[in-house]
């Protein structure tokens, strides 16, 4: 069965005003609809695999890369795009499955360029799954909202008690250089984590609509532009002293501003960055990854190359 079928436009009804005919290709158009399917375990030898894939242009995803000799069980994968950007009526569905204790790092070949959209919305539906004793840090680039772009994602996370995830968002306010400064239409960031048994570890909305808001007041951002967020998810017992580890090393980051704070129940850790330039944010992101890999596997965290 095509696996296009399966995505439906099931966003929230904030969303459903801009669900307008497209003059152009229209939702569920050849590709405008792109699927990314995988499951990762590990092998006999102890190498995490894919073993599973399906993909549908546009997305597409790069041979597994063993780049570490300290860490040769891990994979590193990079998600590709046959398209340059994200455009209205698109329609994205990205799925990851981790099981036998598998240790995976998962990245984007680029940021992701959301165009300027004058009748629809792009969306993108992940679903993340860790079964016990698993490892996955999903650090994607900067997400950059065009001129009147309109953007929703939601993120599904099936997160073991006992395993680890290392999730990253950063949102710049568009095109800085062609002087789009937050002039995109909505940004709509949408997650929400249940354990192995179903209950809920977090949930979280977020709703950027800068034309309707005053971006810059103190409470949303201030005198910044840029912001992130880290979820970090992993055993109850090491919450408390992780934060504190990631809060004496966030400390004296340069031009960043960071707030830590852990979930309900002791569940997880969200981080809250703010900063002017794309770099700092992400050099920040890598420090938490670095500081939980420490933690948990007893590795330091290497950044990965894109060029």
């Amino acid at each position: 069965m095509n696996k296009i079928h399966h995505i439906t436009d099931s966003f929230v009804e904030d969303i459903q005003v801009y669900n307008n005919k497209i003059p152009q290709l229209g939702v569920g158009e050849s590709g405008k609809t792109g699927i990314l399917d995988l499951e990762l375990q590990r092998n006999e030898n102890g190498r995490t695999v894919v073993t599973r894939q399906f993909f549908e242009a546009p997305l597409h995803l790069q041979h597994a890369l063993y780049p570490y000799k300290t860490l040769p069980e891990m994979a590193y994968l990079y998600i590709l795009s046959t398209s340059g950007g994200i455009l209205q009526g698109d329609r994205y569905k990205t799925s990851v499955s981790l099981k036998n204790k598998s240790l995976a790092h998962m990245t984007t070949q680029g940021a992701t360029r959301i165009y300027g959209m004058s009748s629809n919305v792009a969306i993108h539906t992940m679903n993340i799954e860790l079964d016990e004793d698993c490892y996955f840090e999903y650090m994607p680039d900067q997400i950059i909202p065009y001129r009147d772009s309109r953007y929703y994602q939601e993120m599904n996370l099936k997160i073991h008690d006992n395993s680890t995830l290392v999730y990253s968002e950063i949102i710049t306010p568009g095109r800085v250089a062609m002087g789009e400064l937050f002039q995109y239409d909505v940004c709509y960031m949408k997650t929400s984590c249940r354990n192995q048994e179903g209950k809920i570890r977090f949930l979280e909305n977020m709703k950027i609509e800068p034309k309707n808001q005053n971006i810059n007041n103190t409470g949303i951002l201030g005198k910044y532009s840029i912001f992130g967020t880290i979820y970090v998810l992993t055993e109850k017992n090491t919450v408390r002293e992780l934060e504190k580890e990631i809060e004496n090393r966030m400390k004296n980051l340069p031009e960043v501003l960071v707030g830590t704070s852990t979930m309900p129940g002791d569940t997880g850790i969200t981080i809250r960055l703010l900063g002017n330039k794309t770099e700092r944010i992400s050099d920040a992101v890598c420090d938490v990854a670095d500081t939980v890999r420490r933690r948990v596997i007893g590795i330091p965290f290497t950044k990965i190359r894109k060029c």
